[in-house]
């Protein structure tokens, strides 16, 4: 049975992890956490808020995704999304879900990100 959802990887281009660490730690708020020492030498990034990992992972002829991303909850989406704005990143809020209040960003490398939070009633 499936119990939890440990982590989400994405892809990033080679050389990218300085724009990655940027956009994560600096302009999401999330904790950079070391990789494995065997995983290491492979390059990207492990990043960790709460219990929700995103693993960057180096990628050959990487092309972002157009339509996946990883849906991160989020309390406080005006006050987080004023703070991605305040540190450069686009918001791009979306209406369409409903009873939920949630915006898009892409990450530096083009990777799209959505955050979310339930609206009561």
């Amino acid at each position: 049975m499936i119990a939890a959802l440990d982590h989400v990887q994405l892809a990033a281009p080679q050389g990218s992890e300085d724009a990655l660490r940027a956009y994560y730690a600096d302009i999401l708020g999330m904790t950079e956490i070391p990789k494995p020492p065997a995983l290491a030498s492979r390059g990207g990034c492990w990043f960790l808020a709460g219990p929700v990992q995103l693993h960057l992972g180096i990628e050959q002829d990487f092309r972002p995704a157009k339509k996946a991303h990883p849906g991160l909850r989020v309390t406080d989406i005006e006050a987080y999304a004023a703070r991605l704005e305040a540190r450069g990143a686009e918001v791009r809020w979306d209406g369409d879900l409903p009873g939920h209040r949630r915006f898009f960003s892409h990450d530096p490398v083009g990777n799209r990100l959505e955050f979310l939070d339930r609206v009561d009633g």
